[in-house]
């Protein structure tokens, strides 16, 4: 039986408030490697994947393997930097490094599992081409995914950024924009479920794969998979990488079978990056 546990956004909120971004009002110690190993996952894919390691691997490897699923994802770096949580696994190197340096936390990437296709979606428009002028574009609203979003846009000729328009792009940077876009910047969670509302949306695979779209079939673009940054990765608080729990779990997630895990139930949608 899974042993995984569900957080409530609003709970999170308040146990990050009351916990902070310090050690000093946790009960885990981070030193102790004799429990279960506790991972934060955003629920799809990441807890999935998980969850098949607990499911079928962990055990022959003497892992004990908790997947603690947090349905808002900016509360699992907080609680890995204040060891609530032992490791996480949700996020990509540019969100990441943006991350520790607003917050001054010291996370740091362990191994890199998958990719998860970032993809322009819509209710009314049947191809890019179609979007009509003046269409209202939902793009997440954190500094990373939204310069992603855009970068994609960009990709695709929809709009053409600024020269150097970095990992921090917002639509400030847009040098041309043909059809007039507006963009309406909401939290990554709430792009699925804002479809009806605007014209398209860019939306993070976990969270499209979640509202039941199918990235490989249902975006009108996709990011591709080719030299792409953002790849999703095993994190833990600088000092924890030596962890033998931590260890035993990245050679799980990177092996043969989580590889046909992926391939075979995301046919697409998430790709393995090993």
């Amino acid at each position: 039986m899974r042993n995984t546990a569900k957080f409530t956004t609003a709970v999170l909120a308040a146990g990050a408030l009351t916990l902070g971004l310090t050690a000093c009002g946790s009960d885990t110690d981070s030193s102790d490697t004799s429990g279960p190993l506790v991972v934060a996952a955003s629920p799809t894919p990441h807890a999935e994947i998980l969850n098949y390691v607990k499911d079928n691997l962990a055990k022959k490897a003497g892992l004990d393997l908790e997947v603690k699923e947090f349905t808002d994802y900016t509360t699992q770096n907080p609680s890995t930097e204040d060891g609530s949580v032992d490791a996480n696994y949700f996020q990509n190197k540019p969100y990441l490094d943006d991350f520790n340096k607003k917050n001054g936390t010291k996370i740091v990437p362990v191994v890199t599992v998958h990719l998860e296709p970032l993809g322009l979606y819509s209710h009314k428009a049947k191809s890019a081409g179609a979007l009509k002028s003046g269409a209202t574009v939902a793009v997440p609203n954190d500094t990373v995914n939204e310069a992603r979003a855009l970068k994609l846009l960009d990709a695709h000729g929809i709009i053409t950024l600024k020269s150097g328009a970095g990992n921090e792009a917002t639509p400030a940077d847009i040098a041309k924009n043909p059809k007039n876009l507006k963009f309406k910047e909401l939290e990554a969670a709430q792009t699925p479920r804002s479809l009806d509302d605007v014209d398209a949306a860019v939306i993070n695979g976990n969270y499209a794969i979640e509202a039941d779209l199918k990235p490989a079939d249902n975006a009108l673009v996709l990011e591709s998979a080719k030299n792409n940054p953002y790849g999703n990765f095993l994190a833990v608080k600088d000092g924890n990488q030596d962890d033998p729990r931590v260890k035993k779990l990245a050679k799980l997630l990177t092996s043969p079978e989580v590889k046909k895990f992926i391939k075979d139930k995301y046919a697409g949608s998430v790709l393995a990056s090993f």
